[in-house]
């Protein structure tokens, strides 16, 4: 294996630096899944708090909605430039635009959920019933954004 490593020279090093931060992918399919598993997770704690009347739950919805919201900066950021140094910034189309489209309605949304549950608790008022659906809605926009995510990167199919 010493061999193979020491035949390519300089351009397999996983441990380098440069490796790692200009990577292919520019880090967005690395930072993607934290907030797609926070924001899963945390409707999951919100459904399984209202259904089993648990305030700790509720909590912890909070805290992972608030995290899930966070961190979409770094993934727009990360995606936005993956686009301009892998494409040039080339005209989007196509699944590649869609992707985008869906990723800023994704972020929204994400942002929307935890704003309500942010507004409940500065007024310390119940939760509202509707925000289950915004929840699932936006569940399966994060879910469609990824599927297409998978088909660009190569994991769903060509890409």
């Amino acid at each position: 294996m010493n061999e193979l490593l020491e035949s390519q020279g300089d351009a397999l090093h996983p441990f380098d630096l440069k490796t790692v931060l200009l990577a292919k992918h520019s880090q967005h399919v690395v930072l993607i899944h934290l907030p797609i598993a926070l924001f899963m997770a945390a409707v999951l704690f919100d459904l399984l708090g209202q259904w089993r009347k648990r305030p700790g739950l509720a909590e912890t919805a909070y805290d992972n909605l608030l995290i899930a919201a966070l961190s979409t900066a770094p993934v727009l950021a990360t995606g936005l430039l993956a686009w301009q140094f892998q494409l040039e910034g080339q005209k989007l189309k196509g699944i590649l635009l869609l992707h985008l489209v869906l990723a800023v309605v994704s972020s929204v949304m994400i942002w929307l959920v935890w704003w309500i549950h942010f507004r409940a608790r500065r007024q310390k008022a119940p939760l509202p019933i509707y925000r289950l659906a915004i929840e699932l809605v936006a569940v399966g926009v994060i879910a469609l954004t990824g599927h297409l995510g998978g088909f660009l990167s190569g994991v769903n199919g060509p890409g």
